[in-house]
């Protein structure tokens, strides 16, 4: 069956030809019966009138403005050439419900008017001999109500496949949408891991740049401080290269949701771990946590640890000599604060405000994106009498 109906909805015009073949054979059969019932021979004229009826059922899809028309010219040969209603004039409830479903506009209104005016127009031809005054209004009446309800049919259907149409575009507007939402997505989660790997990059080379360039100047005088500096530089590089081959392996698959803990999280709690690592590559760091620690979101905590890890890396490639620096943690009602000074007077101000870590112009504004992520303010700038000082306000919950 389900191969049956396919196979109609793919020929509506073959199926529309079968039921004018039906309407034509019954129009034929109901016109003999009344020639016979009532003793003469019917009029010729009937012949083309029922011939043109069914072709406007047959082709009522395929040309529904024309056979609106051919209808219309059809009833109004009827009307001149007095051919009474036969089983042949139901094509003109067909095609009014037709036009009123797929033909133009025009052709929709047309349809309703000559399906308004049919009725009265037959009766004025071909009145009813016994009835009264209020008789033939009735009897016009009735016979009007089924070409507007073949009209409004038509025109629900119409209403209801705009309405449909409408919503198809609207979802596959909306499915356009998701996956243009999720390209973004995905190209400032990548974003955030270039972000990351930044700053992997950035603070474990410059640490072992430090590391071997101490291990060279004791070799010969202190060959233990040597080995430890090189053990030193041995795991930072190793560590760096774990956190690059999870950052990298996430950027080649593009499937971060399938590749578990790919990108290091680090959270304040690691700042003792980073600030000791800054220590033992010969950078002086005083550290303090004011207020009460408790747990953060893990964005403000990545958001601090990252600040702290970048303005240290800074201070190690452009502090200079004997530079040393300052690390406060304070925890407030609303927020987490951070403050990161330096003494240094090796290098200009401009390479922290133009220059990252790496010299590639990211270290600032990535700070500053970082904050922005989490609704908070970054503060930076050179210190009077020399150095660097930035100041970071982290709150618990994003501005709105």
């Amino acid at each position: 069956m389900q191969r049956l109906y396919d196979f109609l909805r793919r020929h509506p015009t073959g199926v529309d030809a079968f039921w004018a073949l039906v309407l034509f054979g019954i129009s034929g059969l109901s016109v003999v019966a009344v020639a016979d019932t009532e003793g003469h021979e019917p009029p010729l004229v009937v012949i083309p009138v029922m011939l043109g009826l069914s072709l406007v059922v047959a082709l009522r899809r395929r040309m529904t403005e024309r056979m609106l028309v051919l209808a219309a010219v059809i009833g109004l040969a009827q009307l001149a050439c007095d051919v009474e209603p036969n089983p042949a004039n139901f094509a003109m409830l067909v095609i009014i419900y037709t036009a009123a479903a797929d033909g133009a506009q025009w052709a929709s209104r047309f349809a309703l008017a000559g399906g308004l005016a049919a009725a009265p127009l037959a009766q004025m031809r071909w009145p009813e001999e016994q009835a009264s005054t209020w008789g033939h209004v009735f009897v016009t009446a009735f016979t009007v109500v089924p070409f507007a309800l073949a009209w409004v049919l038509g025109d629900s259907i119409r209403t209801r496949r705009a309405y449909l149409a409408q919503l198809e575009e609207r979802a596959a507007r909306l499915e356009k949408e998701r996956e243009a939402q999720a390209k973004v997505a995905v190209a400032a989660e990548r974003a955030r891991i270039a972000r990351e790997l930044h700053d992997v990059v950035a603070h474990n080379v410059s640490v072992m740049v430090v590391q071997a360039d101490g291990a060279a100047y004791v070799l010969d005088a202190a060959p233990e401080q040597a080995k430890q500096a090189l053990a030193t530089i041995s795991g930072t590089g190793r560590q760096a290269l774990a956190e690059m081959r999870r950052l990298l392996g996430v950027l080649r698959t593009g499937e971060p949701e399938e590749s578990g803990e790919y990108v290091p999280q680090p959270d304040v709690e690691q700042l003792d771990e980073l600030i000791e690592q800054v220590r033992g590559a010969g950078l002086p760091v005083d550290f303090k946590v004011e207020g009460t620690p408790r747990p953060l979101p893990s964005g403000v905590e990545l958001t601090a640890y990252r600040i702290v890890q970048e303005a240290l890396t800074n201070t190690r490639k452009h502090g200079g000599e004997n530079a040393g620096a300052s690390v406060r943690l304070v925890y407030f009602d609303d927020g987490l604060g951070l403050l990161v000074e330096d003494d240094g007077k090796g290098a200009p101000h401009e390479l922290y405000e133009d220059g990252g870590a790496d010299g590639s112009g990211h270290g600032l504004i990535g700070m500053r994106e970082r904050v922005g992520m989490v609704g908070g303010t970054l503060d930076a700038g050179p210190r009077p009498g020399g150095g660097f000082r930035i100041s970071a306000l982290l709150p618990l919950k994003p501005a709105h």
